[in-house]
């Protein structure tokens, strides 16, 4: 068995936990025996079994990967739409069927839905993001699977130590992260937050908005770019006062699973996917203005040092090995 990642957008520009997800995947499943390869574009030929689609795949793609025999696995993030209400969907579900049975299949295409119905396999990272690509976009209810993220041993296996005075937020510097929001709310409060991360770019609007409240509050708003080093990471989380993400909408935040894996007590935005994933282990937020999230953040800063974060998280390991009894599933099927 040999199986082909694919995901369009190059992750020199663009990182984020996207990234993380397909380097650990591909390492887990290395580890468990399965062959991957990262597709490679410009090659006459690759040879595979099973190419592994990371996003909504383009329509004009499904046919050349049927033509040269491979079996197709769709992984697509539904955390926005699963933030709307049911009202909404029903909208949204009522236009995208409206729009298959009224437009030519060239002007479909433009929306690729066509993926989720003939993939051999979906994979969703929770539940009800399982239902939305049924639900949404037709995907066949038995070819959907719930596989969530998992976390590196060097988060599993951290020791415990101390917890000090920073709260910690691990996040691209972005909108929908609300990283700038979150800072805002660090300096009302006065609770001490140490922010890592990097934008995509320093010129951005948003990024330097939030580097001018960071000069301004050296006292309050630490902030020294990314860390790399997970080992390092791991013991910022272990010696954190608390972890805090204040995200618009998330699938599945890695950085919060890495924080509960290493028992760090959790502060989240207040929305369904977050409670479907972390449950009574978080505290949760509402997406508000900023006298209440700094009001929220002061008491999970005093509350903090009696909360542990109790999430089961698997690992990569875990993971990998769901994917591969899914990959032989599908391989089974002539």
């Amino acid at each position: 068995m040999k199986v082909l990642f694919y995901h369009l957008t190059p992750f020199a520009l663009a990182h984020g936990g996207l990234q993380i997800q397909i380097e650990q995947t591909r390492e887990a499943l290395l580890r468990v025996g399965v062959e991957v390869e990262y597709f490679r574009w410009y090659a006459d030929t690759q040879p595979g079994d099973i190419l592994h689609f990371f996003g909504r795949i383009p329509t004009p793609l499904l046919a050349p990967i049927r033509r040269n025999g491979f079996k197709l696995v769709l992984s697509d993030l539904l955390g926005g739409s699963a933030e709307r209400s049911p009202g909404a969907l029903r909208l949204q579900r009522a236009a995208i069927h409206m729009v298959k049975k009224t437009l030519p299949p060239f002007r479909r295409s433009m929306f690729d839905w066509e993926g989720y119905e003939t993939a051999d396999a979906c994979i969703a990272l929770t539940p009800k993001e399982a239902h939305l690509m049924s639900y949404l976009f037709g995907a066949r209810p038995e070819r959907v699977h719930v596989v969530p993220n998992g976390v590196e041993d060097v988060f599993l296996n951290s020791v415990s130590a101390s917890r000090g005075k920073w709260l910690v937020c691990t996040a691209t510097i972005t909108p929908r992260k609300r990283v700038l929001e979150l800072a805002k709310a660090a300096v009302a409060a006065n609770t001490p937050l140490w922010v890592i991360g990097k934008p995509y770019a320093e010129s951005d609007s948003y990024a330097q908005e939030f580097l001018s409240v960071v000069r301004q509050n050296p006292n309050v708003i630490r902030y020294e770019g990314a860390i790399s080093d997970r080992t390092q990471l791991a013991r910022i989380y272990r010696e954190a006062r608390g972890f805090v993400l204040l995200s618009r909408w998330e699938s599945q935040s890695l950085s919060a699973l890495e924080a509960a894996a290493c028992c760090c007590p959790l502060l989240l935005s207040d929305f369904p996917l977050a409670r479907i994933t972390f449950g009574d282990g978080a505290c949760y937020c509402p997406i508000a203005g900023l006298a209440q999230a700094a009001g929220f953040l002061r008491h999970f800063y005093d509350a903090a040092p009696e909360l542990k974060s109790s999430v089961k998280v698997p690992s990569w390991t875990e993971i990998a090995l769901q994917l591969k009894e899914i990959y032989e599933g599908i391989l089974s099927v002539k």
